[in-house]
């Protein structure tokens, strides 16, 4: 297997810094816009994983806006897989760039989607990924997978859902992704500042966007963002955190594949998160469209959405200034396979304090990390084996989540807590 990895940001460093330790692949090629992010992860991985293992990597420079550009990258260091891990506004080129040169394709988010002009707070329009799985007839003809949605949320989430289904539940009432922190970022004064631990533009995207929500009755429908806030109990000391709606992936991937009545996503973002979302919207500094702005040197045009993440610390280098862990998890709801009610929070729980040790990483972009690479071993060995266009929960979870947790394998530990089944909730 010989790995182009597209990005060497947060999640991208994380990744090569991760897979260093395995030795499931030929060559990673460590790419970004910004030539000496590449050349500083591999450096990483010479001075603290030794020059065996760093020479199992070569960084490049690449323009992910351009298909060309990556395929013609691919093809001149006989890339078999193509880990996309920059923003969601360039899979289009990478995703079509992977399937011009013939390459196997993974990303860890999908394609954006478009709100109903008319009723965007009731009705879908175009539905994330539906881009992507528009075309997947395409990719099984050409004998090539593309493994989408293949991060922690999507991906270690579709993951637990798949599992529940096969191995814990015989009917699925409900199946609602809960992602909640206690994280915290202080500036150098020990002050706590706004400083997402994901891409703004990601979160923005995720936050501001009418929420999905699937229903066997109603079929896939939209809300107001930030709907249906609920209080949920997070285990390992992170506590009781208010989750609200956003749009999310998995709400569109996982009825494909699993039955379930309902499907939502759910984010513990606190009302200071939300106040400042809010206000960027009410701005329009949540656009990506290009507004002129006046310069001393002329006028320029730049996305509002571009100046925010300007302005905002980089995700990949607020890791020495946060504190706490962050919970990705899934709650089933329905009944076992004796028929009985059950509600089981299937979760996996990263300490920043824990990543920064290890890898130099933040934990959210190291828990996000490891699970493509997971996913990359199984198909490396065979373990799984497919065609066309999927997400995770289309093969079998526990492979994964051996290897996952395996002190010879990934050494993460993930968590199957029972918690006392209540009525099935019903929204109008």
């Amino acid at each position: 297997m010989r790995i182009l990895l597209v990005g060497a940001g947060g999640v991208g460093d994380a990744i090569a810094k991760i897979a260093s330790t395995r030795d499931f692949y030929e060559l990673i090629v460590v790419s970004d816009y910004d030539f000496s992010r590449a050349e500083k992860t591999i450096e990483w991985i010479r001075e603290h994983r030794g020059e065996a293992a760093a020479s199992k990597f070569i960084p490049a420079k690449i323009d992910a806006s351009n298909a060309s550009n990556v395929a013609e990258l691919a093809l001149n260091h006989r890339i078999t897989h193509i880990l996309n891990a920059v923003e969601p506004k360039f899979l289009p080129t990478v995703f079509s760039g992977a399937f011009t040169a013939g390459c196997h394709y993974m990303d860890m988010a999908l394609s954006l989607s478009e709100a109903h002009e008319s009723d965007p707070y009731h009705l879908p329009n175009i539905k994330l990924g539906d881009a992507q799985f528009a075309v997947s007839e395409q990719w099984e003809r050409a004998g090539k997978l593309a493994l989408i949605g293949m991060g922690v949320e999507p991906g270690l989430s579709n993951i637990f859902a798949r599992y529940a289904q096969t191995y814990l539940f015989s009917e699925i009432d409900e199946i609602s992704v809960k992602d909640g922190s206690n994280l915290a970022v202080y500036d150098d004064s020990g002050n706590e500042i706004f400083a997402p631990s994901f891409s703004i533009w990601t979160t923005i995207e995720e936050c501001l966007n009418p929420p999905m929500i699937y229903d066997r009755a109603k079929g896939w429908h939209t809300t107001e963002p930030f709907s249906e806030p609920e209080i949920f109990e997070f285990p390992e000391g992170i506590g009781a955190v208010e989750c609200v709606n956003v749009e999310h992936e998995e709400v569109t991937m996982l009825p494909r594949y699993i039955d379930a009545n309902r499907v939502t996503f759910k984010f513990g973002l606190g009302r200071d998160f939300i106040g400042v979302l809010k206000t960027l919207n009410a701005l329009g500094l949540d656009r990506t469209k290009p507004v002129r702005v006046r310069s001393p040197q002329g006028p320029v045009d730049v996305s509002p959405r571009d100046v925010v993440a300007a302005v905002l610390p980089d995700p990949a280098t607020i890791g020495p200034r946060m504190t706490g862990k962050t919970c990705a998890g899934v709650l089933v709801t329905g009944k076992d396979k004796d028929g009985k009610d059950r509600a089981t929070y299937l979760y996996h729980v990263a300490d920043n304090a824990k990543t920064m040790a290890e890898i130099e990483a933040q934990c959210v972009v190291a828990q996000t990390a490891f699970n493509p690479l997971i996913a990359l071993e199984l198909l490396a060995t065979g373990v799984w084996q497919s065609a066309g266009v999927h997400g995770p929960e289309h093969f079998d979870a526990k492979p994964f989540l051996d290897l996952m947790s395996s002190s010879i394998g990934y050494n993460e530990r993930w968590v199957q807590q029972e918690r006392l089944p209540a009525s099935p909730l019903r929204h109008p």
